[in-house]
């Protein structure tokens, strides 16, 4: 009898170590809101040629869901994706899991009326301010006291005129093209504040996990080697990692 309980217990042993061995899944479900030259729906953009830089050459092809950015977070806390893109570190902590590695970073700024005084992170947080609902800003910005999340962005040049907010907080290039649709976009300055580096949001599941560490571990290769300037160089994007 003993002799049966060993070997029961030196099969389990092996499984485990099978399972903890076991290879990264063959394709990654990607979950994004699509952003211009960025993620758009087509598979073309920034952060699709990044990603498929990291994984593909790994074997594991890219499999892209192009949804709301809250949904593509339920999509990969219910496990139905293992990863969204465009995260801000620790932006969400239940469910998902972060990698060491950012891919990218955003260029935050705040858009508001020409005769404002100018913006700083110094005094940002004394303004009124908004941005779109998920991003979470009040995190990484210091002392934040006047905030809230809209819904949809079509309204917010007539809140900025009619003094209902001073500022509409968004990444640079989101606003460069909010300016190009306005009527009168001379009324307006695009003030830069910061950066932000960019997460992919991995469910916290053993595939998830999976591919999160193969993330990590191949960015340390192409950081290393420099693999990934070429792809900012081509979208005329700044290069995140120096």
């Amino acid at each position: 009898m003993r002799g049966f309980w060993l070997a029961i217990l030196m099969a389990l042993s092996t499984w485990a170590g099978a399972q903890a061995e076991a290879p990264p899944p063959t394709q990654i479900r990607l979950a994004s809101e699509v952003w211009a030259e960025d993620t758009e729906a087509d598979g073309s953009g920034l952060a699709w040629d990044i990603l498929r830089q990291v994984f593909e050459p790994a074997g594991v092809e890219l499999q892209i869901q192009s949804v709301p950015y809250t949904r593509s977070i339920g999509l990969v806390q219910r496990g139905q994706a293992d990863a969204w893109v465009g995260s801000y570190k620790d932006e969400i902590d239940r469910g998902v899991i972060y990698p060491r590695w950012h891919y990218d970073a955003d260029r935050v700024s705040a858009l508001g009326l020409a005769e404002r005084p100018t913006p700083t992170l110094a005094t940002i947080g004394a303004a009124r301010l908004v941005w779109m609902r998920g991003y979470a800003f009040q995190r990484y910005l210091p002392d934040l006291k006047h905030y809230r999340e809209i819904q949809r962005d079509s309204d917010i040049l007539q809140m900025l005129q009619y003094r209902r907010a001073d500022f509409f907080l968004e990444a640079h290039d989101e606003l460069e093209d909010l300016l190009e649709r306005a009527a009168e976009p001379a009324r307006f300055r695009l003030t830069p504040l910061t950066r932000l580096p960019l997460y992919l949001g991995f469910a916290d599941t053993p595939r998830g996990r999976a591919l999160a560490a193969l993330f990590d571990r191949r960015m340390d290769e192409l950081v290393r080697r420099g693999s990934l300037r070429p792809v900012f160089k081509r979208w005329q994007q700044p290069y995140p990692f120096d």
